[in-house]
């Protein structure tokens, strides 16, 4: 889906700067991990990506037609594997990714052994990437650069559920871009975490989106209980960028990290 907001190129804005720790930084039992890089990288740190990556990543990486394109995928998968290395102290050039039926990433089996599975995801919009690790349940995360002109009320009224277009219907126009961007992040996150891409409509669940509410799954049209199940968070992305993570879990510790390799 993210082709479909995917901004014109402008210069990158400032960002809220994330602290970038020295050490190694183990997850503990009831915390979410959020990353972020910059993927406009010097041509070296590229290269010392490309090295990472398995076969098959390297042909994805092939077929973007542009060049900034092809440099921005690789840094975000060298990104990946150089986190995942991290936490599970295997190096990451021997890391092997499996993929669920509708393209979410997971480690290869047998990558554990006795430990609890690591659970992740990553996203990527404009020059930065994100991404986001825990133990606890299924993960999803999601980033869009915001366009300010951009209301969404097409795109709104095609995908959104009939709440959500009532409800940013309701906003004032100038805060409407951000509830737009709020509304498809969380929904992203959300079904990113399920695992179900474009197989499970946007229309079939609600999330909060107005500028002043906190993040939540509201509830899901398949499930009575499923909503009860999940939290969402905003992400202090920075500057024009709005993030979001969906966790099957409650009471959660969320910290965020800047990669610095």
């Amino acid at each position: 889906m993210d082709h479909m907001l995917e901004p014109s190129p402008r210069p990158m804005k400032s960002v809220t700067p994330w602290p970038s720790p020295s050490e190694q930084t183990p997850l503990g039992a009831a915390a979410v991990h959020v990353w972020r890089i910059r993927l406009d990288q010097s041509p070296a740190m590229v290269e010392s990506f490309r090295q990472l990556l398995a076969a098959d990543e390297r042909v994805r990486a092939n077929r973007f037609h542009f060049e900034k394109d092809r440099r921005h995928f690789i840094v975000a998968r060298g990104g990946l594997r150089k986190l995942l290395e991290r936490y599970l102290g295997i190096a990451a050039a021997d890391l092997r990714f499996a993929y669920a039926d509708h393209g979410k990433p997971f480690l290869a089996p047998g990558t554990f052994g006795s430990r609890a599975p690591l659970k992740f995801n990553l996203a990527h919009s404009g020059s930065l990437a994100v991404y986001a690790f825990t133990s606890l349940g299924e993960i999803g995360i999601d980033l869009e650069q915001i366009k300010p002109e951009f209301t969404g009320e097409d795109i709104a009224r095609r995908f959104f559920s009939a709440t959500e277009v009532a409800c940013l219907d309701q906003l004032p126009a100038a805060e409407r871009p951000l509830a737009f961007f709020n509304c498809w992040t969380r929904k992203e996150a959300f079904i990113k975490a399920k695992g179900m891409g474009l197989s499970l409509g946007l229309d079939q669940f609600d999330v909060t989106l107005a500028p002043d509410q906190d993040a939540a799954l509201l509830r899901t049209r398949w499930e009575e209980s499923e909503a009860g199940r999940w939290s969402l968070r905003t992400l202090d992305i920075g500057a024009g960028y709005v993030g979001a993570v969906a966790v099957e879990a409650h009471n959660w510790q969320l910290n965020c990290w800047e990669f610095a390799d």
